[in-house]
């Protein structure tokens, strides 16, 4: 047995199910689930896709030719790849193809917290959610069986507390599937109108036949205990449930798309009050109620955020029957609430990180600046509050064109800020549409040449492939020329004034300029350090320093209040050194 993360476990399961081909794009929770393959499961041919649609339609290729494949992506990406993922559904597969969702209850590292058991319904295919490590890693087999017998993809939903929640695994051998090969069949591959409605009308029918086999697999079960109190649930909040009514009975639900109707009715029939607990939205709840039983759920459980032992205790204790078999068994569940013990720690951005000036840049300009996602995305954050706006993935470049063709009294004051890894991703079609259609906006590319904020992966634009091969570099710059636009300027982002001067040139250009700002994350290629030199008696406490927001830089104690420099945290970058105007921070000469 092992100790292993949820994440750990999917890519397990990957490798004992025989999987070949494994694609994802890093984002979290899901990204340490194709990092374990790369690391322990060398058999697994392993690439991180330019964005989550790409991940898919290469995982579906590669089921086309006979491999085992599986794709891995964070809830939000699967908004992405949901074309393709819509369409597959409609062919079904060759060889088995799973895709993992690992959705994000509580927004620990997300901008919303949608719940993806949804595209299942959507999509028409089976649902599985384990709710531990072991159910991960055995979860993943059952879905590449299922896949194969039922032609379809399947949707294996994981959620934070699943992903990175480490349990016991007994690790199995590695399985050798049936050897399948590609076989041209344009009626089922290649989706005409005349074909779809062909194979819409089979995806109706397999639905059907996967709600039959929902109600035998081994994935649900019924488990008897006090009858006067049931639930029926899913994934971890099976756990929260078990460690406060052990003794009640439980439908446990692997696979909770299609739902098991009969094995609701039969625990309905038999358990004098029953629950639906489940995290998020009443997807469960709702299936049931359409079938005609009435059960409470979520008027007594939240419908936002993550769940926990406490969270369910202080709503289910709402319901009289819960509390007075409580009570019969001793459980207390008035849970005392917790208290702060340590004060708001906000993130930041790293001592050094080259994005930084940038941002101290566009504030002093103050311009209108619409965002994207990354670890830039602390540059809205106090004291540099440089961001207007966040959404997804390559949307900064679109919405800065959209607001200057609304308002023309914009142009000039706003700029767009993405970086290199989004811009691959999704800025791509963004900056070709915007130049396409002769707009006005900026775009300001942080080229840091990893992707930063999911663990320093690599993408397109940086020489290595997820293996650590070498591979052709895409130059940003050149590429961004190639879609057309007229100017491209490369610039240090520790220069302030360089920085200054492009994005002002940029903004008379009235063109679609772009900027790249270029230079590697620091936790990546640290530069040589440059010792800052604090000229005590210089500084005027004028705090003017502070506004870059380096956490190496603090207030000293008393009343004069000057600045203090933590040694162990600059790098030197030299940022602080440019702003302050009294000659009190000075950084030693030299090449990084």
């Amino acid at each position: 047995m092992k100790l292993l993360s949820g994440n750990e476990a999917i890519a397990r399961g990957a490798y004992e199910a025989g999987v070949r081909v494994a694609v994802a794009y890093p984002g979290t929770p899901s990204t340490e689930i194709l990092e374990s393959v790369i690391r322990h499961y060398p058999e697994i041919y392993a690439e991180w896709a330019a964005n989550e649609k790409v991940a898919l339609e290469v995982a579906f290729g590669a089921s086309l030719a006979g491999a085992r494949s599986l794709v891995a992506m964070k809830h939000v990406g699967v908004n992405v790849a949901a074309d393709p993922l819509m369409t597959i559904s409609y062919t079904g597969v060759n060889a088995g193809l799973v895709l993992v969702s690992a959705d994000d209850p509580g927004m620990h590292s997300s901008q919303n917290e949608q719940d993806n058991r949804f595209y299942a319904r959507f999509a028409q295919i089976p649902l599985l959610e384990p709710a531990d490590s072991q159910e991960a890693k055995d979860f993943v087999k059952e879905a590449f069986a299922i896949s194969e017998s039922f032609d379809t993809p399947v949707l294996l939903r994981s959620t934070t507390r699943v992903s990175h929640s480490k349990s016991l695994v007994t690790e199995g051998e590695r399985e050798t599937p049936p050897a399948r090969v590609y076989r041209k069949d344009f009626a089922k591959y290649a989706v005409l109108p005349a074909h779809a409605r062909v194979l819409h009308e089979k995806v109706e029918q397999r639905r059907e036949k996967l709600a039959a086999y929902s109600e035998r697999s081994p994935l649900n079960r019924l488990e008897w205990g006090d009858k006067r109190l049931g639930f029926i649930t899913s994934g971890v909040a099976y756990y929260y449930l078990k460690e406060l009514f052990p003794w009640a009975s439980y439908l446990k639900l692997g696979m909770s798309y299609p739902v098991p109707l009969s094995l609701v009715r039969k625990l309905v029939a038999e358990v004098e009050h029953v629950i639906v607990v489940e995290e998020l939205e009443p997807f469960l709840e709702e299936a049931i109620g359409a079938a005609g039983i009435a059960l409470p759920g979520k008027t007594l459980v939240p419908r936002t955020g993550e769940l926990s032992p406490s969270v369910l205790a202080q709503g289910l204790v709402r319901d009289p029957q819960v509390l007075r078999l409580a009570r019969e068994y001793g459980v207390h569940l008035e849970f005392p609430q917790e208290e702060e013990k340590l004060p708001v720690r906000p993130p930041v951005l790293c001592p050094g990180c080259p994005h930084r000036g940038v941002f101290y840049v566009l504030k002093k300009m103050n311009l209108v600046v619409t965002g994207d996602i990354g670890c830039y995305t602390l540059g809205g954050l106090p004291p540099l509050g440089a961001m207007d706006t966040c959404i997804c993935m390559g949307a900064s470049v679109g919405m800065a064109h959209g607001l200057i063709k609304a308002d023309p009294s914009l142009a000039g004051k706003t700029v767009a800020v993405i970086g290199d890894s989004t811009f691959f991703h999704t800025g791509l079609s963004a900056l070709a549409s915007a130049v396409y259609n002769r707009g006005r906006a900026p775009v300001i590319i942080l080229d840091n040449r990893t992707t930063a904020m999911t663990g320093h992966q690599d993408h397109p634009g940086t020489g290595k492939t997820a293996r650590g091969e070498e591979a052709p570099a895409l130059d940003v710059a050149a590429v961004a020329s190639a879609l057309g636009a007229e100017f491209v300027r490369v610039v240090d982002p520790y220069d302030l004034r360089a920085v200054k001067e492009a994005v002002k040139a940029a903004l008379e250009s009235g063109v679609t300029a772009v900027v790249v700002a270029r230079r590697p994350c620091l936790l990546v290629e640290r530069p040589r350090s440059r010792p800052l030199n604090y000229h005590r008696e210089n500084c005027r406490a004028c705090n003017l320093c502070l506004e870059l927001g380096c956490p190496a830089l603090s207030l000293e104690d008393g009343e004069q209040r000057r600045i203090a420099v933590d040694p162990w945290l600059c790098v030197g970058c030299g940022l602080c050194a440019q702003v302050c105007p009294f000659g009190a921070l000075e950084v030693e000469q030299g090449a990084d």
